[in-house]
């Protein structure tokens, strides 16, 4: 009897050792898929941001640029010789434009012309540097069943 009892308990043993096996790889199977969704979506957000951010950044230096020449503009006026009021004539009180950051998003540039009065005064202030939203910034996709084969 001692003999037979021994046959079936082993049995159950590699059964049960069997079965936690297969549940063990399934978890690690199940954590690794998981791991590898998450990494993707991380590296497409990650990407999202640099462009975004690449895009904003251009548009900041072609504003820069555009302040630039509208300096070199007003400090020729300025040079010219002309009094206070044909400088604003000519130069106007306020000087507005925009860069497209992207399809949905614009940087909006506002700047008061200003007389310089004094050695070190400037020719203008900027009176509104803004990330404006023309649009949707939320993306929408058709869900997608990613499978792993």
């Amino acid at each position: 009897m001692s003999v037979e009892r021994k046959q079936a308990t082993t049995g159950v043993n590699v059964g049960t050792s069997s079965l936690l096996l297969v549940f063990v790889v399934m978890c690690l199977v199940s954590f690794a898929t998981l791991a590898t969704v998450s990494a993707r979506a991380d590296e497409k957000l990650n990407t999202k941001i640099v462009e975004r951010s690449e895009s904003y950044y251009n548009a900041c230096n072609e504003a820069e640029e555009r302040l630039k020449g509208i300096d070199a503009t007003l400090k020729k006026l300025y040079d010219s010789g002309l009094d206070k009021d044909e400088y604003f004539e000519q130069a106007g009180e306020n000087i507005e434009f925009a860069i497209p950051v992207s399809d949905v998003q614009t940087l909006n540039i506002n700047v008061e012309v200003s007389y310089p009065e004094a050695d070190g005064d400037t020719f203008y202030k900027v009176t509104k540097w803004k990330l404006e939203t023309t649009g949707t910034l939320i993306e929408e996709e058709e869900p997608k069943l990613n499978l792993l084969f």
